[in-house]
């Protein structure tokens, strides 16, 4: 039988890209294609949806950090054109796609943890 886990160990298991569920097979057959299911407790992977939040969430955390460091360079320095695009473009694909992966077996992870379900209709009787 599996041991309910913690909020701290369901993160974890998220950050490293593991099943949600034991811990011990991996989550990903790509750089972010899901496998149909867990190597080690055969855990059907059919329920993920993370839709777009990992990108969003990537988006506007590097968004912030690139603007705040672009803004710096250029109030302190101010340097042609060309230095803000070597610069900056490597940052932005770092700083993006470094930390996708990561992000998307995290918000796995919780959404596995926390039992997140599609959002219904409840019938209510009229008033």
């Amino acid at each position: 039988m599996i041991q309910p886990v913690s909020l701290s160990q369901t993160i974890l298991r998220g950050l490293t890209c593991r099943c949600p569920r034991c811990g011990q097979g991996k989550l990903f057959s790509g750089f972010l294609t899901l496998r149909k299911r867990c190597d080690a407790c055969d855990l059907d992977y059919a329920f993920i949806d993370t839709g777009d939040g990992p990108a969003i969430f990537i988006m506007m955390i590097a968004g912030a950090v690139v603007v705040f460091a672009a803004l710096i360079v250029e109030v302190k320095y101010q340097p042609p054109f060309w230095v803000h695009a070597a610069l900056w473009l490597p940052l932005i694909l770092v700083t993006t796609l470094l930390p996708l992966r990561a992000m998307k077996s995290l918000l796995i992870a919780l959404q596995f943890h926390h039992k997140a379900a599609p959002g219904r209709l409840v019938d209510r009787a009229p008033r």
